[in-house]
């Protein structure tokens, strides 16, 4: 792990997942910097756990790790109104393909690090819609719509 969870506030929080640390660090420190929480791992399963403590709004997962495992990638724990966003990093052979199901429930594929601003345009745009809708992660299940 990069970041541990923050206990007292409520930032908007997010969960980096992929094989490159120092890309991890990178965009941990960049969203740290606009005030979101981040926490990273190299591995899905530990995602899942991480994410089962403090259900992220955005999990941005390697595109190898995922099509790899798609099961893994689609079992984490999302906080109400949040997104799955899939990245690439810049130089590698070729984008891995994905089945359609993880193709369906992602919101966007970017490649890092040159889209790093799009990624905080994702983040910044469900948090809002998340904030506008009203959901919060710790909405008691009775008083949930169905």
């Amino acid at each position: 792990m990069i970041d541990s969870w923050p206990m007292n506030s409520e930032p908007v929080c997010l969960l980096l997942v992929g094989s490159d640390a120092a890309l991890l660090e990178g965009l941990s420190q960049s969203l740290g910097a606009l005030g979101y929480a981040t926490v990273a791992t190299q591995e899905l399963r530990d995602a899942r756990d991480l994410a089962a403590v403090r259900a992220p709004l955005i999990a941005v997962v390697e595109a190898n790790l995922a099509a790899t495992s798609y099961a893994d990638a689609l079992g984490i724990p999302l906080a109400a109104g949040g997104a799955i966003v899939l990245y690439n990093v810049t130089g590698e052979s070729q984008s891995p393909v994905l089945s359609p199901t993880l193709q369906r429930a992602v919101l966007a594929n970017i490649t890092l690090p040159l889209e790093r601003q799009r990624l905080v345009a994702l983040v910044q745009h469900v948090a809002e819609r998340a904030r506008t809708t009203g959901r919060r992660r710790d909405t008691p299940p009775e008083r949930t719509a169905r």
